[in-house]
């Protein structure tokens, strides 16, 4: 009998805590939405400890905000709170090119032209859902090749935090721009890691900016 790997058990509250964040990002939950756990917990047909749990997670991740008495909510937009996390979200993409590029295969490579492909076509036609999904899976190529534990967990843990802003602020995340620094980018990884890595810090710059730009006083 071939041996079979155990089925991983996905834990209820990684599960809560998963379609919280969803609706967090999407702006379902909107900024300052106060949460009520068994509401909560009814609407995701799940009992309430892993609901409580789950928002313990989103808390550390600055999702939510709680006060002992008082309520649980959603935690407001705070423009110097995701300049910060973007800043630390770059150097986490820097880090992992620099370790990604000199082991992609010509199949990592191809990955990544096709997502910048989506992402163009995206940025074209306006849709910013499908322009984040594509950047992601570009960038995710690099996370996965470099195999660098702490990085993906940091990358993981921030994103969520500046997506919002991201997806309240931005029609086309990133702009045009990116698609042509994408290229670059793809080009310099079988080439020139300090090019790669120079592209990569370009790339995750411009949203800084952007939200220099659409918030002032975070700088």
């Amino acid at each position: 009998m071939h041996h079979l790997p155990p089925v991983r058990r996905v834990l209820l509250r990684d599960q809560a805590a998963a379609r919280i964040r969803s609706a967090i990002v999407d702006g379902d939950l909107a900024p300052g939405h106060v949460i009520k756990d068994t509401a909560l917990a009814a609407q995701l047909g799940l009992s309430v400890a892993p609901v409580r749990a789950a928002l313990v997670t989103l808390g550390d991740e600055g999702l939510v905000e709680t006060k002992p008495q008082s309520h649980t909510r959603v935690t407001p937009l705070d423009a110097e709170a995701v300049r910060g996390a973007a800043v630390v979200v770059r150097s986490m993409h820097e880090v992992a090119t620099r370790e990604a590029a000199p082991h992609l295969t010509a199949e990592d490579l191809d990955r990544m032209r096709a997502a910048n492909e989506r992402f163009a076509a995206a940025v074209r036609s306006g849709d910013t859902e499908a322009a984040l999904a594509a950047d992601d899976d570009l960038h995710q190529v690099l996370l996965d090749r470099a195999a660098n534990a702490a990085a993906q967990a940091t990358v993981t843990r921030f994103t969520p935090m500046i997506r919002r802003l991201e997806r309240q602020r931005f029609a086309a995340p990133h702009g045009h721009d990116s698609v042509d620094l994408h290229a670059r980018l793809i080009e310099a990884c079988s080439t020139d890691v300090d090019a790669a890595v120079a592209l990569t810090t370009a790339i995750w710059t411009t949203l800084v900016l952007e939200l220099d730009r659409a918030h002032p006083e975070a700088t």
